[in-house]
């Protein structure tokens, strides 16, 4: 179970719970108003499933092409959906002294689960080195910033720029080939 390719399947069940925490347990829409900008006109849900759904298809992917590239793209994505997000609730929850819906979910699953497929990520050479992952983890910051000053978009945008990463990538390890 430490591998990899075992360890991302509890991504998309760590997203769902932190989400039934967020929106089904606590209101953290509500939470989230007092402190921001209303810059997302899609409803909660909308966005779980859009980001489930990334996620689901960047496990596929990396399961049928078990490559570096395919790893680095699910990896930017959970640290800048899942890693990034668990660093603003902690943060912001201790700032405004309010208890922000869902840190708990944070802290108990995102954190822990990330933690376990970041070590496997290194131990399994998918990551060169902790130079490498922290470029993910700023890409990650960078990410998370974007959507939260700008909406949705920036996923679009986003999904975008892995498309043409993973191409480049792909020409170049062609290239390399010959």
């Amino acid at each position: 179970m430490n591998k990899f390719r075992n360890l991302i399947v509890l991504a998309p069940l760590a997203f769902a719970l932190h989400h039934f925490e967020e929106h089904i347990i606590f209101n953290f829409r509500e939470w989230r108003l007092k402190y921001f900008l209303d810059n997302n006109p899609r409803s909660t849900e909308e966005i779980l499933v859009i980001l489930i759904s990334i996620t689901l298809i960047l496990i596929f992917i990396n399961l049928v092409k078990k490559n570096k590239v395919s790893a680095h793209l699910l990896l930017c994505h959970l640290m800048t959906t899942q890693v990034v997000n668990a660093g603003f609730h902690i943060f912001f929850s201790i700032y405004y002294q309010d208890f922000s819906p869902g840190v708990i979910t944070a802290i108990l699953l995102y954190l822990p689960i990330n933690y376990l497929i970041i070590k496997s990520a290194l131990s399994e050479k998918l990551v060169k080195n902790y130079y490498q992952l922290f470029i993910i983890f700023i890409l990650g910051i960078l990410i998370f910033s974007m959507f939260e000053l700008f909406g949705p978009r920036v996923i679009a945008i986003t999904g975008l720029l892995g498309g043409i990463y993973y191409y480049w990538n792909y020409l170049y390890e062609k290239k390399r080939a010959r």
